[in-house]
């Protein structure tokens, strides 16, 4: 299966995923592209780094479909199967979602249904939780909506910050993606 990952900074859980499919964890698969809307991400080198093409696409004052008809045009090109988000930062237009419908993951840092969009950790000490964790969820047309894959919880400790509660689920983030993208790469090889 042909990966496109789809990233706006740093890039760790794209290193993950990049890592596990060259390991043979996550098998029949390769990552085709990584694309970024920043050109200053630091994923991009990590993605060079590792022998992945990388691409730049930034809005430049178009409109979102605009701008992700030229991402989708990309993932075309390379045949991608299955896009993964990985701290990728804009939402997608509904083209996008249909060009590529139940093949879209994303990875959100908090138990979904729980806390979408920004700031998750904040408001997961805001609210008083004991337990957040992160999601790996299709994505559809609603922000942080789609169907659940798989979560991981996290504790959340009573001195914690929203800096160190997001650092522990960053790390419970990593394997949960692998792990759910191996499922998917399987579930699709077995139909």
């Amino acid at each position: 299966m042909k990966i496109g990952i789809l990233i706006s900074g740093r890039g760790s859980n794209m290193v993950a995923l990049v890592d596990a499919v060259k390991r043979g964890e996550i098998p029949n698969s390769s990552i085709a592209v990584v694309i970024s809307d920043k050109p200053n991400a630091a994923g991009l080198e990590k993605a060079r780094a590792r022998g992945v093409e990388t691409i730049v696409v930034q809005r430049r004052g178009r409109t979102r479909e605009e701008h992700d008809a030229e991402i989708i045009d990309e993932l075309r090109k390379r045949d991608v199967e299955l896009v993964c988000l990985a701290g990728y930062m804009r939402l997608l237009s509904k083209d996008f979602v249909q060009a590529f419908a139940d093949r879209i993951v994303n990875i959100h840092p908090s138990l979904l249904p729980s806390f979408p969009g920004l700031n998750v950790q904040q408001q997961a000490i805001d609210h008083g939780v004991k337990v957040s964790g992160c999601t790996v969820h299709f994505v559809n047309e609603d922000l942080d909506a789609g169907p659940i894959i798989l979560q991981r919880a996290v504790e959340v400790k009573d001195d914690d910050t929203a800096e160190t509660l997001a650092a522990r689920i960053l790390e419970e983030e990593h394997g949960a993606y692998v792990d759910a993208v191996r499922r998917i790469v399987s579930s699709r090889a077995t139909r």
